[in-house]
């Protein structure tokens, strides 16, 4: 077992400061614990930023001044080496930040009610502080709370998200690496699948080979949620590949796991072309766009049973010629 504590502690350190900080102390935290040229990804339209100070004006000290109280309400929690190329140690924390949304965030009107902002954050750790960043949350879930509606009807639906069924995510312990090793073959079998999909005779074939028959997809709000794998094939997997006439994987950033936990990001994973009529299409401009994605992934077994899925779905929109955020 490879330990990997002093990294998971960095983190849970740092969020247990970040959540208690206000106005200018959003800065001081993160100059304490991330390094001077951290890189950070963040979701439309924050997208490419370098430095502590210039992610926690553009981005914390908003959010926070939005979601009065903000609360992390952690799910999954794990680390583990980066099994690509790139490498590094990675500390991933999915959950949702829960606060009094008593101000306007992007646009988005306030509510003076508690709203459940969906994230999931991969951090990059190296000598003692966090180097790179990739944090994607679903802003349409909370124009959602909020009474706009950004999407036609989605083909699942969207929910609070729980965590996992098993209520083991939090893996503050390391765990066995064989463990990991197993969790993070099936995904790259999956994944391997997914790109040959024309060797199955059929979609459900597909998909048997690496998920449980009740399999949950917590997609991002404009898809939704869908259970089971015909369930998933009917309201997810069909409309995608049926509405997306050219695909092209640009591969991920960073794929790993610990324990039953893993996932991945990719900056962006696809390069899609819709044909018109996906998650509301067509668009003026609808063209060549890119999907950047994060997913994480419960394995029970020698299956998959639970996948949380974030995409960026207004930046995905916006290379289309469609801004769903509001006006400001």
């Amino acid at each position: 077992m490879a330990g990997l504590q002093e990294e998971k502690q960095l983190v849970r350190d740092y969020y247990r400061a970040l959540d208690a900080a206000r106005g200018r102390e959003i800065t001081e935290v993160l100059e304490r614990f991330c390094a001077p040229d951290l890189f950070w990804r963040g979701y439309h339209p924050f997208h490419e930023r370098t430095g502590p100070k210039t992610v926690a004006e553009v981005f914390w000290e908003p959010l926070h001044a939005a979601l009065f109280s903000l609360q992390r309400r952690q799910d999954i929690f794990f680390a583990a080496r980066n099994s690509l190329h790139a490498g590094g140690t990675w500390v991933v924390s999915m959950g949702h930040l829960m606060g009094l949304f008593d101000e306007p965030f992007l646009g988005i009107p306030a509510t003076r009610r508690i709203a459940m902002l969906r994230y999931c954050e991969f951090n990059r750790v190296e000598g003692g502080r966090i180097t790179e960043a990739a944090c994607f949350i679903d802003l349409p879930q909370l124009m959602r709370q909020a009474g706009l509606e950004p999407f036609p009807a989605p083909t699942g639906v969207h929910l609070i998200q729980p965590g996992p069924m098993t209520h083991d995510g939090l893996l503050y312990e390391d765990q066995p690496l064989d463990e990991g090793k197993r969790t993070l073959d099936l995904i790259n079998t999956m994944i391997g699948d997914i790109n040959h999909h024309e060797s199955y005779a059929s979609a459900d074939e597909e998909l048997h080979h690496t998920w449980h028959d009740d399999m949950i997809w917590w997609g991002p709000d404009g898809i939704g949620a869908t259970y089971t794998i015909p369930r998933y094939i009917e309201q997810h997997q069909g409309p995608f590949r049926q509405k997306i006439v050219k695909r092209v994987y640009n591969g991920h950033v960073c794929r790993l796991a610990e324990g039953n936990y893993g996932g991945f990001f990719g900056w962006p994973n696809l390069t899609l072309t819709p044909s018109g009529g996906y998650l509301g299409g067509p668009f003026e401009g609808e063209g060549q766009a890119d999907m950047r994605v994060i997913d994480i992934y419960r394995r029970s077994g020698s299956k998959l049973a639970e996948n949380w899925v974030f995409i960026d779905i207004p930046h995905f929109l916006a290379m289309q010629g469609k801004d769903i955020l509001p006006k400001v």
